[in-house]
């Protein structure tokens, strides 16, 4: 992949942010955050407390059960290479699905309502943060999957500890690029843009989020954004399924 001009990235950066401007109706974005302030809302909202329960939790099992096999460390090199895969299968079938009825039946999650909700208003905070109520059970159904999928405690608590930390990555890093921080890395600036476009430009490309160019890739959803026409229903998603 070769490497942006700076002329390239301040057009991209610019068609972006008024595509922003246009959909949120905001002529101006907020005051640019500090990491540090960044840092100190992200411990405002319950799915970081939820989430670092559990983890702290499993590295503590961890310690104490000690010992291990040496193929327990395949376990997060494993989840961490198939990551962006697994984000971007998560954000079409899941956090994308279309409401359906079986009868008098509409099989429509809260997981997809609270993802139709995020894209409507992608600047309120709240909506940015995993569904505390879905938090309540997927959680401890990881200790009963992890529990079923190995064979020893040890790499069930190395699982645990994998999982339950890429999940509180994930929270942070999707919680950063919705924020006022400014990104300064060539990564982060890779990654914001990458999500912005998916918000702000067409929700049918750019599904991950803690990387840019893995899993749309490979699957065909990472577009030269200039051949992308503004889609219509960014902000709300399925619109015209209902016409």
């Amino acid at each position: 992949m070769t490497k942006s001009s700076p002329e390239v990235e301040r057009l991209a950066a610019e068609r972006l942010a008024a595509d922003e401007r246009r959909i949120t109706g905001q002529a101006r974005r907020r005051q640019a955050l500090s990491l540090r302030a960044a840092w100190a809302e992200f411990w405002k909202h319950p799915s970081p407390y939820l989430i670092s329960a559990p983890l702290v939790a499993a590295v503590t099992g961890r310690v104490v059960v000690g010992g291990g096999a040496w193929w327990e460390l395949l376990i997060p090199a494993g989840l961490l290479a198939l990551f962006p895969v697994i984000e971007w299968v998560i954000h079409v079938v899941i956090l994308h699905w279309r409401p359906r009825s079986l009868g008098p039946v509409t099989i429509d999650s809260l997981l997809a309502r609270e993802h139709r909700a995020h894209h409507a208003d992608p600047r309120d905070l709240p909506l940015v943060f995993i569904p505390w109520r879905a938090l309540l059970w997927l959680l401890p159904a990881y200790v009963v999957v992890a529990w079923l999928v190995t064979p020893t405690t040890s790499s069930m608590l190395t699982l645990l500890v994998s999982v339950y930390g890429i999940k509180l990555g994930y929270e942070w890093t999707h919680y950063l690029v919705h924020s006022d921080y400014k990104p300064r890395s060539a990564w982060f600036r890779s990654v914001w843009r990458n999500h912005r476009l998916h918000h702000y430009k067409n929700e049918h490309y750019w599904f991950t989020v803690t990387t840019a160019g893995t899993a749309d890739r490979l699957f065909g959803t990472y577009p030269d954004p200039a051949t992308v026409t503004s889609s219509p229903t960014v902000k709300a998603l399925h619109a015209a399924d209902a016409e």
